[in-house]
């Protein structure tokens, strides 16, 4: 069981670190997020079926992520028909 925490923890750190280094483009900041979702809810299930508890509350953070994951998705096309591209520094209205 110390092996999957172990891999849950550099599953989320790799994602951040994606996240913080790859910041040009929107699509992989995106998918640096859901990584990084996913790699919580893969702590979560660690750690739920350590205490033997109701995997009720992994429904409900599933539904979130699928909805901020639409939400992504919505502002990538939003972005790409407006601009022509996905580059974060071309959006101006963000800074």
């Amino acid at each position: 069981m110390l092996m999957y925490l172990g891999l849950s923890i550099i599953l989320t750190l790799s994602g951040m670190v994606v996240f913080a280094l790859k910041r040009k483009h929107l699509l992989i900041m995106l998918l640096s997020l859901e990584f990084i979702v996913i790699s919580l809810y893969f702590n979560m299930f660690i750690y739920l079926s350590q205490i033997d508890y109701d995997y009720f509350f992994l429904m409900f953070f599933l539904t979130m992520s699928v909805c901020e994951g639409s939400l992504g998705l919505a502002m990538l096309v939003l972005m790409v028909r407006t601009h022509g591209n996905d580059y974060i520094l071309s959006f101006s209205s963000l800074w």
